[in-house]
């Protein structure tokens, strides 16, 4: 599997992820690769959300003359491949952190954009009637310990008083009864405008509308190299050197080793794998008692995030692999497999039917950014797994961004990102933080 870590150039023959996603979603448009040289206004390299977006938006809104480029195809990193939760914030820190890291009145900026983010993916559904399988609003945070239901009555409080949030403090009895029966669950805090939808029809919904607003798109099209020549960058493709006078990376965790050092350096690529089950029965069903397909996560340190499908089919995933190349041991699959079981009752014959992994890109102080690292040059990353969402935004911040346009007053628009210390030994660091985080949430 491509590993980001230790791969200099992201190569266009990747083998197929077979996912769940895959095999329920029509193909979306093909796009070419690209055979000549051309030159641009702006170049986007990275076709997820985040490049789709930024594309779209600058074709659109700002009649700029852009071509995206995508090593594959758009919506073949983690865009297409996620567990599909349209959640309300994005990296890894609460509302309750940002207050403490940067005070209340800065928190509820960060409130505000998190929610500016849904109503962006809802407005942009709607505008490019997009069928992505959007299930009813409802995602819960499961508290996976006894000790921790005091905490998330305590999260209900702070989010209704300071941030007006109508977040709901379930207790066992209501979540069992409303939501689902779960082995683990000892509280639940609600949140009334997240959902669960198919992330690879999304993708696909926003590769139409970029290159309907005038955008030019190109797959199968990897960046083999980039300088700055006379005052435009020089993006060397195989078949062809695109010359633009502003440069966008739009990879994130798929930023191979050698297309910019410093945003891999300040980016650790990590995986999360993903199983999806055989079809529930009815009387699985009733025994779960699993409503209105509701998203979920856990309090865990290593979290676990899961949901029912509209074919009631189980999505479960977690991390997974440190390195890509350990990342189709099915040892994983079965760990999700026995960790699912463990959650819920009823379920002790199921198998999975389809497994896969992603890079999740992490930034070193749980934030992402967008950002001008150098003149004319801009990027977006960090997301931590939360992304689906903010992606979309960060897509039209970066737009903005280029066009010369003011960004609300927010830390995460103001720097980029910091780089990990000793770079070199993350993966090292991040095999004792999986050590650490076990044994957290099974003794502490």
């Amino acid at each position: 599997m491509y590993d980001p870590y230790i791969s200099r150039a992201l190569s266009r023959n990747q083998p197929d992820v077979a996912s769940y996603w895959q095999s329920i979603t029509p193909p979306g448009k093909h796009f070419d690769a690209l055979q000549t040289d051309i030159s641009c206004d702006v170049l986007v390299i990275g076709g997820g959300y985040t490049g789709l977006n930024c594309a779209y938006e600058l074709a659109n809104t700002h009649q700029r003359n852009v071509v995206l480029v995508d090593a594959l195809q758009p919506g073949w990193g983690c865009s297409g491949r996620n567990g599909g939760f349209v959640l309300r914030g994005t990296g890894r820190l609460g509302l309750s952190q940002l207050v403490t890291k940067f005070g209340l009145d800065t928190a509820r900026l960060f409130h505000q954009e998190y929610g500016e983010a849904i109503a962006r993916v809802n407005q942009l559904i709607v505008a490019g009637n997009i069928d992505c399988q959007q299930q009813p609003v409802g995602y819960y945070k499961i508290a996976h310990k006894a000790g921790m239901a005091a905490d998330l009555a305590r999260q209900a409080t702070f989010l209704q008083q300071q941030f007006g949030y109508q977040a709901q403090y379930l207790d066992t009895r209501q979540l069992q009864q409303q939501v689902v029966r779960h082995r683990q669950a000892h509280a639940a805090l609600s949140f009334p405008d997240c959902y669960g939808l198919n992330p690879l029809a999304l993708a696909h919904g926003y590769a139409r509308m970029a290159s309907e607003a005038g955008a030019t798109l190109y797959g199968q099209t990897p960046v083999n190299r980039l300088k700055r020549r006379n005052g435009v960058f020089e993006v060397a493709t195989p078949e062809g050197i695109i010359t633009a006078k502003k440069l966008v990376l739009a990879t994130n965790a798929y930023t191979a080793k050698g297309l910019y050092p410093a945003l891999n350096n300040s980016c650790l690529p990590v995986l999360s794998s993903v199983i999806v089950t055989e079809p529930l029965n009815s009387t699985q069903l009733q025994q779960l008692n699993w409503q209105q397909n509701s998203i979920m996560m856990d309090t865990r340190t290593l979290k676990y995030y899961y949901r029912l499908l509209p074919d009631n089919r189980i999505l479960f995933g977690g991390r997974g692999a440190i390195t890509g190349k350990a990342a189709a041991n099915p040892i994983y699959a079965q760990r999700l497999l026995a960790a699912l079981k463990r959650c819920f009752g009823g379920l002790e014959q199921l198998t999975y039917q389809y497994q896969w992994s992603g890079w999740v890109g992490v930034s070193f102080d749980d934030l992402p950014r967008v950002c001008s690292p150098e003149p004319d040059l801009f990027y977006a990353a960090g997301y931590c797994g939360s992304g689906l969402s903010y992606s979309t935004l960060a897509g039209k911040r970066l737009a903005q961004l280029v066009a010369g346009q003011p960004l609300p007053a927010l830390p995460i628009y103001q720097s980029t990102l910091p780089r990990f210390p000793m770079s070199a030994f993350r993966r090292q660091g991040q095999q004792l933080y999986y050590h650490w985080g076990r044994f957290k949430d099974h003794f502490l």
